[in-house]
């Protein structure tokens, strides 16, 4: 059978690569190009404040002016990224932005940045606009709009809510400017493998990603939250199958306790990094990106032009793939069964029973063992940089208060939360409050006392023995010892919020996620601050960074307590100790079926503790339920973030 026309022609182009990589083949010589000055402007923007945001894009134009070619700006850097229902206000057409910048000065750079786009009718999308600058003949300069970007790829799940705010785009396209052909990415967009390759053979000499994704996961190893480290390794793998230089401008700053790291960066080709930005910080990165650079890269490993030469067989596969949605081979726990029941062989050679689901389909023991708590380590100097940087924001940033007040028990978590508190206002602007109960332990005082004097923080007592005793006298004389616990912590957070009025200051929190997860806290009282530092850190985790802290070993070591009843502690009234409370937890949030906990050996009565109290608690961590009557109803139709 003699071989087609098209096969043909893929061999002769084939043996032409070939030749021309070995040098066989003379090059098509091509003309020198000036390397690119590229810098990323790492900003936080003002949540909501688009004219403020675009007043701030044009003084970093300014200041660009004459020593860059193209600037870059995160994604909604005219907005904030967690907008909402908020995204009708603050949504601008291409021809707004462009028009509120102003006259470009002189020598200025092409510009991209995220912003939320007005589009027509009622459809708004999470954009990327490039500007240059331009001068008509006779006029005073504008900036014009050589490119739009609409986000193709919302993420919906987890944290995010995008599509239900925003329209999504459907292209993905290179397209020329005075500095080369580039290609726009955003966020989610860049950790597929598809966009970037359609830009790359679509032309793109530059790839330019804009990101809002907030930091995760602060485990030990890189140095980076877990969540920028996963896109460092997108970064590097991105711009080494293409051989493309790629810029990537992440957001800055805190949304509503979400904490944007920062760390932009630009990656030559070949995954070498040319640059990186601060982490937590607003920063400026300027990088020179040599052109030849990109050339050389493709000669070395011509990855981008093999596919080019197979694309119509790998689209056909494409195709293929997402038609069926399945490959041609079934794995083994796919197969059937004499009796028409899927996997039954597979979870019968585990050990497990079928019926029972997911428990039954593995042994548990491989990958959970409850002796081992490095699942809860964190990286401390990272989470510490990370906690900070969210007290400025949140607080004189974000709601423009300079003081907090905080209610100091003399145990860990107080502690901890003054600590951070002192490093990010100054110990001048943390007032501390000590607010014993006639039940209280005189260690409490005295811890308290400990750790304010090591960081040199104003401390002030008020008894509210009186205050809770006039109540019970007069109106409730057999109370309970559970209530008049209840009421002495109400009691306290009613002080703590006088005292902040008094100050002109802002209640810091001090729960940390173990007690919110378990329900061990009294509503209304520990959890009503606004700001909490260590809400998403279990107990084990806040005993690692109170060390890391360097606070007081007197203070570190006691028993856990609430100090609301006399002589009781955490552990006697949850039953289950903390370190081991804190690791089922992870594993129940991470998806683990109880089941398989027990198998993997943890203690079953404290399996089923610990799940019965997170499982009821789920109402003490949400606002207050209220009936549903109308289109308006807060929080169901009415949406706008804490901050906004």
């Amino acid at each position: 059978m003699s071989p087609s026309r098209s096969m043909l022609s893929w061999l002769r182009a084939r043996r032409e690569s070939l030749l021309i990589l070995h040098g066989l083949r003379p090059r098509l010589t091509v003309p020198a190009q000036p390397p690119l000055r590229l810098s990323i402007a790492q900003i936080r923007p003002r949540k909501g404040a688009v004219e403020s945001n675009l007043e701030r894009i044009r003084k970093e134009i300014e200041r660009a002016s004459g020593g860059t070619d193209l600037l870059l700006f995160a994604e909604t850097i005219t907005s904030g990224y967690f907008v909402e229902g908020g995204v009708e206000e603050v949504a601008r057409t291409p021809a707004e932005v462009a028009g509120s910048l102003g006259s470009p000065p002189p020598d200025a750079p092409d510009v991209i940045l995220g912003a939320y786009e007005r589009g027509l009718g009622a459809t708004h999308f999470n954009s990327a606009l490039h500007l240059t600058p331009s001068t008509a003949q006779g006029r005073k300069g504008r900036w014009e709009v050589v490119h739009v970007h609409r986000k193709v790829f919302l993420p919906t799940y987890g944290l995010f809510d995008e599509s239900r705010f925003v329209q999504a785009g459907t292209r993905f396209r290179s397209y020329d400017t005075r500095f080369g052909r580039m290609g726009i990415l955003i966020c989610e967009e860049m950790l597929h493998s598809l966009p970037p390759t359609i830009l790359a053979l679509d032309g793109a000499e530059f790839l330019l990603a804009l990101s809002a994704s907030p930091a995760r996961e602060y485990r030990t190893g890189t140095g980076l939250p877990g969540s920028l480290a996963r896109w460092d390794v997108a970064g590097r793998a991105v711009s080494m199958e293409h051989g493309l230089p790629l810029a990537l401008a992440h957001l800055v700053g805190s949304e509503g306790g979400r904490i944007f790291a920062g760390g932009s960066a630009v990656y030559g080709p070949g995954a070498r990094v040319l640059g990186q930005a601060a982490l937590f910080e607003e920063d400026r990165l300027e990088v020179t990106v040599s052109r030849s650079a990109s050339r050389r890269a493709r000669v070395r490993a011509p990855m981008l032009e093999n596919l080019r030469l197979l694309l119509p067989h790998v689209i056909e596969e494409l195709d293929r793939a997402a038609r069926n949605g399945v490959s041609d081979f079934q794995t083994v726990g796919e197969r059937e069964e004499p009796n028409g029941r899927q996997g039954v062989a597979w979870a019968a050679e585990q050990g497990g029973d079928p019926d029972e689901g997911r428990e039954g389909n593995r042994d548990a023991r491989g990958d959970i063992d409850p002796s081992d708590a490095s699942a809860l380590e964190l990286d401390l100097p990272l989470v510490e940089r990370a906690l900070v940087s969210f007290l400025r924001d949140e607080i004189p940033r974000r709601r423009g208060f300079q003081r907090v007040v905080v209610g100091v028990s003399g145990g860990v978590d107080s502690a901890v939360s003054l600590h951070l508190a002192a490093r990010a206002l100054g110990p001048e602007n943390v007032h501390a409050f000590f607010l014993p109960y006639a039940t209280s332990s005189p260690d409490s005082l005295l811890h308290g006392r400990e750790v304010c004097q090591s960081l040199g923080i104003e401390a002030r007592t008020i008894e509210i023995t009186s205050g809770v005793d006039a109540y019970i006298e007069s109106a409730e004389p057999d109370l309970s010892p559970l209530r008049r616990g209840n009421l002495a912590a109400r009691f306290r957070g009613m002080v703590l919020f006088d005292q902040a009025a008094r100050l002109d200051a802002l209640p810091l929190g001090t729960g940390n996620k173990s007690e919110r997860l378990l329900g061990y806290f009294t509503w209304h009282a520990d959890d009503s601050p606004p700001i909490n530092p260590l809400g998403d850190l279990l107990k084990s985790q806040v005993w690692a960074l109170a060390q890391h802290l360097g606070v007081p070993e007197s203070v570190v070591d006691k028993p856990p307590s609430a100090d609301l009843v006399e002589g009781v502690h955490d552990e006697d009234e949850l039953g289950v100790d903390y370190p081991t409370a804190d690791l089922i937890l992870h594993w129940l949030l991470e998806g683990v079926p109880s089941g398989e906990l027990k198998k993997a050996g943890f203690d079953p009565s404290a399996v089923d503790r610990v799940r019965s109290r997170l499982q009821g608690t789920h109402w003490k961590r949400r606002p207050p339920t209220s009936a549903l009557m109308s289109s308006t109803g807060i929080g169901d139709f009415y949406l706008r973030p804490v901050d906004f």
